[in-house]
């Protein structure tokens, strides 16, 4: 019970200690809705040295439209909104799994993705909150979460500077909140991550920062990260990339996990010139140059073409026919998918309502300024 005990105090202080990068197994949604398999994952999650393990909470309705059709994941075309609807389940299920959690003297980490979701997560009573790089421009969903005065981490994947101020505004309230840099490709290249831009958004924001890793080598982003202040690494967590979960094709199954806690806690402890010095004479000056980046604020290559299609925008819940006047149930904050046409920011979600629909607006595709 030491390692527990010692956690929530370090939790209940302050949950981003450079000194000591929390560890965040990413188990998504990759138990499939099967108690047993998420308490093996957590289990062999917990024996990698992990210090967090985190979940989604997942309704099909509040992420995607049904006319979003196949979506390309890193195990294939799917029909994403039918398998997200297969992963639906009770609050039970989540307050079981939070309990197991900590029982392993683990911090119990949760994303909503919508206000179902969160009215749930809010009702286990989490310690802190995750807000993945799609909803960082959910600015409903972001107020909700300010509300709760949790500590938060904000992923900030296919975002610009401004897209990271609006969000970082909102979240004021929160009592710490921490900054994830993400690239969001699956699997994406390692010398897409720009790591030196972490000092610098830490220095703009004021916010511990962090990484959310989707690259396949298990040292190389976690441990430079750490060696550019990171306080914070998430990365997926498998129990083999065989499995059937939306995200095991990229994750790191136990053994690969536990190299990367041991890189990223080496590198924590010898510091910023010898790790970098190790990794350059292990790896070459080069490819170590090319991770670490220019530090400045850019889209990166593998993610360039997908702003705003895979952020939240205002879609069509059913066909609305020109002339209709529009009603709070005729639309919702979506995920385009990279497949619908996405429309307008969240934040003009009460603007649009009463207002005349001035052309057909097909179901599930973007609400437009033009279209109202």
């Amino acid at each position: 019970m030491q390692k527990k005990d010692n956690f929530f105090l370090q939790v209940e202080d302050t949950p981003f200690s450079r000194k000591k990068p929390l560890i965040i197994a990413e188990l998504g949604t990759s138990h499939n809705a099967d108690i047993i398999k998420a308490k093996e994952m957590i289990c062999a999650a917990s024996q990698t040295g992990a210090d967090c393990v985190k979940f989604q909470i997942v309704f099909a309705d509040e992420i995607l439209h049904p006319n979003t059709g196949e979506v390309l994941l890193p195990g294939g075309r799917i029909r994403l909104y039918d398998r997200f609807k297969a992963l639906e389940t009770t609050v039970e299920f989540y307050a079981e799994i939070k309990e197991f959690v900590e029982s392993k003297g683990l911090l119990f980490l949760c994303t909503p993705f919508g206000m179902k979701s969160a009215s749930l997560l809010k009702g286990l009573h989490p310690k802190m909150v995750k807000i993945a790089s799609p909803e960082l421009n959910f600015t409903g969903l972001l107020e909700e979460i300010a509300g709760w005065g949790l500590p938060v981490l904000l992923s900030s994947g296919v975002s610009r500077l401004s897209d990271i101020e609006t969000a970082v505004s909102i979240l004021k309230p929160v009592s710490e909140l921490c900054l994830l840099h993400c690239v969001t490709s699956y699997p994406a290249p390692e010398t897409d991550y720009n790591l030196k831009l972490l000092p610098n958004l830490a220095a703009i924001f004021g916010v511990p920062v962090g990484v959310s890793d989707h690259s396949a080598d298990p040292e190389l982003v976690p441990a430079l990260a750490v060696s550019m202040e990171a306080a914070v690494i998430e990365k997926h967590f498998c129990l083999s990339r065989t499995d059937p979960g939306l995200d095991d094709p990229i994750a790191l199954p136990p053994k690969e996990f536990s190299q990367m806690v041991r890189a990223v806690r080496r590198a924590a402890e010898t510091g910023t010139e010898e790790t970098l010095s190790f990794y350059r004479k292990e790896r070459g000056d080069d490819l170590v140059r090319q991770i670490l980046g220019s530090g400045v604020k850019e889209l990166a290559s593998s993610e360039k073409a997908n702003y705003r299609l895979t952020n939240r925008s205002i879609h069509a819940l059913r066909d609305i026919q020109k002339g209709e006047i529009l009603k709070k149930d005729d639309y919702a904050i979506l995920r385009t998918e990279k497949i619908l046409r996405p429309g307008l920011d969240p934040c003009w979600e009460k603007a649009i309502e009463g207002r005349t629909a001035k052309n057909f607006i097909p179901a599930g595709e973007g609400i437009r300024f033009e279209d109202v």
